[in-house]
């Protein structure tokens, strides 16, 4: 997909617009999974979340190429939307944004600062990308897909800076929505040569790619219904599959009571503030800490991007009985 000078390169670019993200060891988490284990904080992103890289490398080129004279149009749950809508204010690309209706609320408002034009349709993510497809069509934009080439270039320097600061990983679990931060992460740890099992992550009730990665072709869902609005994808991209089905070792599938628990694990043991997709990775840990004994484990927190009212509803309520 792409050669280890280009993934150097971007990464320079991405940290032209803002410094790489810490990766600590965090001893309380440590004791909770009983093994050596490294959060890389992909929160701590401009946006609150790794997919930022993605949008300022896409951004770049296309304005460079010039390939969005009227802007772009894109279909996002949220972190992808405030990529593209901090990429295109850095760029001067107008950026349209659709979301489902009933998203995140705070996701909303924070798109819309980073200057986006939004627009509500549908009832999940595939609904809101098929409507930003046609909007592009009618209205001379171009469409700025979840999954590319440029997407994934750029958020493979997350885990080319993590690889870099943490060597001999032997195991990096990574959430998988639609599969650019998966795929960068497969791409980096290919291009320098190591050797790090990669174990993506996905919602038990939206558990596409984990079907389709069994069955070896894209399977869909009817549904994507989880409060880890990161993870709610019915309908897998093929090239994102081949390369999981290539690099990773497995996919692991939690609930959300094991998401927010590791939501709360995150609070009290390195008072970092996760979403849902962000925790996905520690839930699957906290999940298979038994056979983790030894190892030396890594996640990315990779978005920090809640509404206050669904973490109360969600994380903070089986606390409150």
């Amino acid at each position: 997909m792409f050669t280890r000078e280009e993934m150097e390169d971007a990464r320079a670019k991405v940290h032209a617009a803002f410094p790489g993200t810490p990766q600590y060891r965090w001893p309380l988490l440590a004791e909770r999974v009983g093994t050596e284990i490294w959060v890389k904080h992909e929160n701590h992103t401009p946006t609150g979340a790794f997919k930022v890289r993605g949008g300022l490398i896409h951004l770049e080129r296309l304005a460079r190429e010039k390939l969005a004279p009227n802007g772009i149009v894109s279909a996002t749950r949220g972190n992808h939307g405030q990529s593209l809508a901090y990429a295109g204010r850095r760029f001067n690309v107008p950026v349209t944004i659709v979301v489902p209706h009933g998203n995140s609320t705070e996701k909303n408002a924070a798109m819309r600062a980073f200057g986006a034009r939004l627009i509500e349709h549908g009832e999940d993510f595939d609904a809101a990308r098929m409507e930003a497809m046609r909007i592009a069509e009618r209205d001379g934009f171009f469409f700025a897909p979840s999954f590319h080439r440029d997407l994934v270039l750029g958020v493979s320097s997350w885990a080319l800076e993590l690889f870099e600061a943490a060597p001999g990983l032997d195991v990096l679990y990574v959430p998988i929505g639609l599969g650019s931060g998966i795929c960068g992460a497969i791409m980096a740890r290919d291009l320098l040569g190591l050797k790090t099992e990669i174990v993506g992550v996905q919602s038990e009730n939206a558990p596409s790619y984990a079907l389709s990665f069994k069955a070896g072709h894209v399977v869909e869902t009817n549904s994507a219904d989880t409060k880890a609005d990161g993870l709610a994808t019915r309908i897998p991209d093929p090239a994102a599959l081949a390369i999981i089905r290539g690099g990773a070792s497995r996919i692991v599938t939690v609930s959300d009571d094991e998401i927010a628990e590791a939501m709360r694990a995150y609070w009290t043991d390195t008072h970092n503030l996760a979403e849902g997709a962000g925790a996905s990775p520690l839930a699957a840990v906290i999940k298979e800490r038994a056979q983790l004994k030894g190892r030396t484990v890594a996640v990315p927190l990779n978005g920090g991007n809640i509404d206050l009212a669904l973490f109360k509803s969600w994380v903070l309520a089986s606390t409150e009985k």
